[in-house]
């Protein structure tokens, strides 16, 4: 069995991606991980060149910046990333740059892996989600955060990125896949207040115009954190990959996970859901079999 990764990324340093970490974590379960680093204006790539396999592929890439809608954008220069994975690979393991696996998965995944590599019924494999916000210690758990999406697929080249590189599709149909029993770790949320906003004044330019921009993000120098619903503290380990940027962390967040800031219909849901663990209207960019 063959399997290789791939990702993208722009400005890691400039608005603090833990890409290094991403790639590090995915390097026992891959023969090659295909960077696409994009035109940064910041030391990526030797950020990248710097970890030590000669596993890592990288390629460069211009970004499309006029391409202001729906994070189109992403999905092309993922696209471009997977379109570099070697056509002997069995499968392809995609992360995003602030996303980790920890390595106690690494074992459940060879093994999915290995059981529907011949199963053509199989298009990929679904990862449930934790979504950090704010620091390490705390995880969104209400509806606004996707639990589940794909994020291993069949090397077949007639699958690519969906909308914003959220998730994947086959020819425009939604991909079969089997839920395994492995979490993606997704940081995007735990930054410095300061690299926070940073991001989110160029990130979102992806998806809006700039009235929007200055009507919703505006140009305050930092994040306000204190703006979310629900948080529920996570008391588990964090992958090996991110300690040292876990010991780093210079900047302070509480939290009260007692409080809930949701309206009644939101509150109902959110109590089904932990009762039942099931989602009512939940979206899925996949058929799970």
């Amino acid at each position: 069995m063959k399997v290789s990764g791939f990702t993208i990324v722009r400005n890691a340093v400039n608005y603090d991606y833990p890409i290094k970490e991403a790639i590090e974590s995915i390097l026992p379960l891959c023969d090659e991980v295909v960077v696409a680093i994009g035109n940064s204006t910041d030391a990526t790539t030797e950020l990248v060149e710097s970890i030590d396999s000669q596993k890592v592929k990288i390629i460069h890439t211009v970004w499309n910046d006029n391409l202001r809608e729906g994070g189109r954008v992403l999905a092309m220069e993922t696209d471009k990333a997977y379109a570099k994975v070697s056509p002997d690979s069995d499968w392809a393991i995609y992360i995003q740059a602030d996303e980790c696996i920890h390595e106690k998965y690494i074992d459940t995944i060879k093994a999915a892996m290995e059981k529907y590599k011949d199963d053509e019924k199989v298009d990929g494999l679904l990862f449930k989600y934790l979504h950090f916000y704010g620091s390490y210690d705390f995880v969104g758990d209400s509806r606004k955060w996707y639990r589940r999406e794909i994020r291993i697929i069949k090397n077949n080249k007639k699958i690519h990125s969906y909308r914003d590189a959220q998730g994947f599709r086959k020819e425009n149909n939604k991909l079969k896949v089997k839920l395994i029993d492995a979490y993606i770790f997704h940081y995007g949320w735990v930054k410095s207040p300061e690299k926070q906003q940073d991001k989110q004044q160029s990130f979102n330019k992806m998806w809006h115009d700039d009235s929007w921009m200055d009507k919703n993000i505006g140009h305050d120098p930092t994040f306000d954190y204190s703006n979310i619903d629900s948080l529920s503290h996570f008391t588990e380990t964090h992958p090996k990959y991110l300690i040292n940027r876990i010991n780093k962390m210079n900047w302070k967040f509480k939290f009260d996970p007692t409080v809930k800031k949701m309206n009644l219909k939101d509150a109902l849901l959110y109590l089904i859901e932990k009762k039942t663990d099931f989602r009512l209207g939940e979206y899925k960019n996949y058929i799970e079999i």
